[in-house]
């Protein structure tokens, strides 16, 4: 690997609720413990419900967005393959009714404010949601896992509440819109992208190239 491709990030564009992002990170790490270099992975939020969001930021949930029970289906029935490719055990395998808009504004304030505690933070809302089934739309479930990775579980409670960093948010969804992000997760190096919960050696060659 060149020393330029050993100091670039690997971009990750995911929305919380999406169980093909929890794969896809599971995919992730099995690639990246295969490394001998470190990859540093930088989170750009996607906002899965926004064709169904409120101008209050609450869900509508009686808003049509075309999704319908064959897609559900369609969906479990691919969550259910890769859980068994890559090894992987889920609490559920969609969730629907979850809003993870609070989860991605705490997760944004972590980012920001305590960057060397943000991965710890992320892994424990997917893993809160997608191996234990805990409901990530909760404050005080978002404290908590906060204080298990060593945050203050309060500075969490007011982030969550804090308006300007729902608009900082806002403004990450609308980027990500104009990127021609459509769906997530999509991985992003050097330029090129991989779009799905792809296996790790699609990574690979995603990050390292092929020779």
């Amino acid at each position: 690997m060149s020393e330029a491709h050993a100091n670039e990030e690997l971009v990750v564009y995911s929305d919380y609720v999406c169980p093909f992002c929890y794969l896809g990170r599971r995919s992730l790490e099995r690639y990246r413990e295969t490394r001998e270099e470190p990859l540093s992975l930088d989170w750009h939020p996607f906002d899965l419900r926004s064709g169904k969001r409120n101008p209050d930021g609450t869900i509508d949930t009686a808003a049509d967005d075309g999704k319908g029970d064959e897609y559900y289906e369609q969906a479990r029935e691919n969550v259910r393959r890769l859980q068994e490719k890559y090894g992987v055990e889920m609490a559920q395998e969609i969730a629907t009714d979850v809003d993870s808009l609070p989860a991605q504004v705490a997760s944004y304030y972590v980012k920001n404010e305590r960057p060397d505690r943000w991965l710890d933070f992320d892994e424990a809302i997917f893993a809160a949601l997608w191996q234990d089934g805990r409901d990530i739309r909760d404050t005080t479930v978002l404290a908590d896992l906060a204080t298990d990775v060593g945050l203050d579980g309060d500075e969490i409670r007011d982030a969550i509440g804090d308006d300007e960093l729902r608009a900082e948010l806002d403004e990450l969804f609308t980027d990500a819109q104009q990127q021609g992000i459509t769906g997530v997760p999509t991985f992003i190096y050097d330029g090129y992208a991989a779009r799905g919960a792809v296996p790790p050696e699609q990574l690979e060659r995603l990050v390292d190239g092929v020779e």
